[in-house]
């Protein structure tokens, strides 16, 4: 097993919101992930629709994923979540998160949420902090 696929399985085992968000895998490498979930009834708002705490979370999930694929516990310093579309209950929601800048102490991604249907759902921008610590053992 690679390391961002190791460092992934880690993080999800103990990652109960990722578990309970329903994400599953579908492709990691150093300074990428890219993943699913499938938006649940609990999940919509007021108005139906997903809210926007749960898009936000499967953005920060990828980015999680992504930032700590180089087995270095990276956290995140901030972000930033703009939603052009809504989802609905049913779809399925794919997060690609990219690295744009990484340096020794910090490193910057964005996070694409796209429906099943390729439409974009959330854009987050997002920066994280890398400690000297190492996720795996």
């Amino acid at each position: 097993m690679n390391t961002p696929e190791a460092v992934y399985k880690k993080m999800m085992s103990t990652d109960y919101y990722s578990q309970w968000l329903g994400i599953e895998s579908v492709e990691h490498r150093e300074g990428y992930c890219k993943i699913k979930m499938q938006v649940r009834k609990e999940m919509l708002n007021g108005f139906n629709i997903v809210h926007g705490g749960v898009s936000f979370g499967l953005a920060d999930s990828c980015l999680a994923f992504a930032a700590n694929s180089y087995n270095i516990l990276s956290v995140t310093l901030d972000g930033f979540i703009t939603y052009p579309n809504s989802g609905k209950e049913g779809d399925i929601l794919f997060a690609e998160a990219l690295e744009k800048s990484n340096n020794r102490k910090t490193a910057m991604y964005d996070v694409t949420v796209k429906n099943q249907d390729d439409l974009t759902i959330a854009l987050y921008r997002a920066t994280v902090y890398r400690t000297k610590k190492e996720v795996l053992d």
